[in-house]
């Protein structure tokens, strides 16, 4: 009978039966018994035997691929078991891979629902509640404003932020019909183009990091130094998209190294609940409101603390990764309605129960944990009133 060799694809005819009494063959080369298989051209004969289970065949098709080797299996009773392996196998394949891709996608479990959007435009100022807004990889956007793109800076360029100066809670920074306005109690309205090509960009530091901003005008700069007072100069600068961005794990050594920011702290995105704020208010003795902790992302419907446990929320068709909790610092002492520094509530009450474990410690020190850090794993539109689900795997 005439066969080709699984191993080396020479073809003889002086074979004869394999001793384990399967369908192959042997055969022998230059007079020495090499055990080596072959495939019959044809043959009426079932596979049969206890060593030509399907794992058996499975295995020796798959060690010995001799279509690899450039032989022809036309013709052959092999090639229709080998085609119908290949079939199954691929199946198999794609099923493992469909089961595969369902246990990745999670369980949904709804958590809550989506009460507030809040984009901060300027930083450690005052936020924009919207109820639509772009979720995309470096924050929430919304028309022009995107969050955390514009910075108060001194002369030097260095970044103001509300412990600095905690009158800058109360300035407010909108975009319409192509222009920036600034407003605050007591001032007159400012508006400045948004797009001002010819104006120097500034070097800045921010938390210790380079990076720039193009300054936007004098008369900006002149209604700040008015407005925040005590003798010094402020400048108004605006991140652009072809500026350099910042590492997000300069700051925090857990986020990912391919997460970028502007002038935001280290996270894209701050979720806190509803019923965390009403928590600690109820503790501090004093309502509290959301915006007090400045958080992207607000939820309610949901126990208090709840967020500390979900790793992977879905909104919509947006994805979020927790990375890890907020650690608070002095700017939570700043009244949001009155721009007063208290340097004590509810900072105070915060340290009092809401420390992280022992194990966290190299993390967090001493600081206090309220609210969670997000990052985008796929972006989309966030609207208020979306159901907010926890993916578990």
């Amino acid at each position: 009978m005439m066969g080709w060799c699984w191993r080396c694809g020479e073809r003889d005819v002086n074979t004869t039966w394999c001793q384990k009494g399967c369908a192959s063959e042997q055969k022998t080369v230059r007079g020495e018994d090499k055990g080596v298989h072959l495939i019959p051209l044809q043959t009426p004969r079932r596979l049969e035997g206890p060593h030509c289970s399907r794992k058996h065949l499975s295995r020796l098709l798959w060690h010995h691929r001799p279509h690899q080797q450039g032989i022809p299996l036309s013709g052959t009773r092999v090639e229709m078991s080998s085609s119908c392996l290949l079939v199954g196998g691929t199946g198999a394949l794609l099923l493992l891979a469909w089961l595969y891709a369902s246990s990745r996608r999670g369980v949904k479990v709804r958590v809550g629902r989506l009460s507030k959007l809040l984009i901060y435009p300027l930083k450690s100022a005052r936020s924009i509640s919207v109820d639509l807004a772009e979720c995309r990889h470096m924050g929430l956007k919304h028309g022009e404003l995107r969050d955390r793109h514009w910075m108060v800076v001194t002369e030097e360029g260095r970044m103001v932020i509300g412990v600095h100066e905690p009158r800058l809670v109360l300035v407010s920074l909108t975009c319409e019909g192509g222009q920036v306005c600034l407003s605050g109690p007591g001032m007159e309205e400012l508006r400045l183009p948004l797009l001002q090509p010819h104006n120097p960009v500034l070097n800045c530091r921010v938390f210790g990091d380079n990076i720039q901003g193009q300054d936007c005008g004098e008369e900006a700069a002149d209604w700040l130094t008015m407005f925040l007072g005590g003798g010094k100069a402020f400048r108004l600068v605006h991140f652009k998209p072809h500026m350099k961005t910042r590492k997000a794990a300069g700051q925090e050594k857990l986020f990912p190294q391919r997460q970028e920011v502007a002038y935001a702290y280290a996270a894209p995105l701050l979720v806190l609940s509803e019923a965390s704020v009403a928590d600690l208010s109820g503790k501090v003795g004093e309502e509290l409101t959301a915006e007090r902790f400045r958080p992207n992302i607000v939820i309610s419907g949901c126990d208090a603390f709840e967020e500390d446990s979900w790793d992977e929320l879905l909104i919509g068709k947006v994805r979020l990764q927790r990375v890890m909790s907020c650690p608070r610092c002095m700017s939570t002492t700043i009244d949001p309605e009155t721009g007063v520094l208290n340097r004590k509530e509810p900072l105070r009450t915060l340290k009092g129960y809401r420390q992280c474990k022992p194990s966290e410690r190299s993390i967090y020190k001493a600081a206090p944990l309220f609210g969670q850090f997000y990052i985008v794993k796929k972006t989309g539109q966030l609207q208020v009133g979306d159901d907010v689900y926890m993916v578990r795997y």
